[in-house]
């Protein structure tokens, strides 16, 4: 067992405060964890939230170490989620993002990869923790270091949307709920640019490992365009990097793999005409929708 003080040695003790983010109502689509993953600012603006009681914020404090809690392993699981510079905003702000927060490199190499488990409850529900009672009091100690940035349990297939360094992860390390999951199932994807909000409509039809296959071919990093013509176009324009950057997945619709591919490629014709990804999307090169 590795103590969480003797892992954090080199913080500024007496000028850090530890905020342990929690779930909202048990909805792990709304989890702190999510907003993490992501690097949603949500994630930030939770982390920089100033309230009025004193004892919850940090005025007196030069740097914050913030963790989500990791929901798939329970309640007292807490993911590693960076140390950032505090500033205070001036003139002072109550109940609302009272705090500038910047995030530092150190111990950058474990974030979203770090899991401590408090061995003693949580008194009340204050989030923001000396560091000293976070040793003594929450007695909390390192978990877990997984080799890569830690996904979350398979939550449903309506709840899928993995950024391309996730959709990489989970291939590579061969997550074994997620992959049980998408080889099951043939189905409809969407690929949203989070750049300029457009939307490609994808199919899994074929009789292999239905969705997992189909996006293995996606998190290649030698490929990444699973031979989508639109996809090369972009990779020959801007580079691979833009697709990492901007590149978002999710699950329109799924099917039994037993589904003939004719009704699957026709489910996929009228997902592209209902969100007209043909004139208004990144389906412009595909013609027969």
């Amino acid at each position: 067992m590795i103590k969480f003080e003797d892992f954090f040695n080199d913080v500024d003790q007496g000028n850090i405060k530890v905020k342990l983010n929690m779930n909202s109502g048990g909805d792990a689509t709304k989890s702190a964890w999510g907003y993490l993953l992501d690097d949603d600012k949500k994630w930030v603006n939770m982390n920089s939230f100033r309230t009025k009681q004193s004892n919850n914020n940090l005025d007196n404090y030069k740097y914050l170490m913030a963790f989500a809690q990791y929901y798939p392993y329970g309640k007292d699981y807490f993911v590693f989620g960076g140390i950032y510079k505090v500033e205070k905003i001036i003139p002072e702000i109550e109940d609302g993002i009272g705090y500038k927060l910047t995030l530092l490199n150190d111990y950058s190499e474990y974030r979203k990869r770090l899991i401590i488990k408090l061995n003693r409850s949580r008194s009340g529900q204050t989030y923001n923790f000396r560091f000293q009672t976070v040793k003594d009091k929450l007695q909390a100690e390192v978990y877990e270091i997984s080799p890569n940035t830690k996904m979350g349990n398979f939550m449903g297939y309506q709840n899928v949307r993995l950024n391309h360094t996730d959709l990489e992860h989970m291939i590579n390390n061969q997550a074994p709920d997620w992959k049980k999951a998408l080889s099951n199932v043939k189905g409809i994807y969407v690929i949203t640019d989070k750049s300029n909000g457009e939307l490609y409509i994808g199919s899994a039809s074929g009789n292999t490992s239905g969705i997992w296959q189909r996006w293995s071919d996606y998190a290649d990093l030698n490929n990444l365009t699973g031979g989508d013509k639109t996809f090369i176009e972009i990779v020959e324009k801007y580079g691979k990097d833009y697709i990492v950057k901007n590149f978002q997945y999710s699950i329109l619709e799924i099917f039994d793999t037993k589904t003939k591919m004719d009704t699957v490629i026709e489910r996929e014709h009228y997902w592209s005409r209902v969100l007209d990804t043909v004139n208004h999307g990144m389906n412009n090169n595909t013609g027969s929708l």
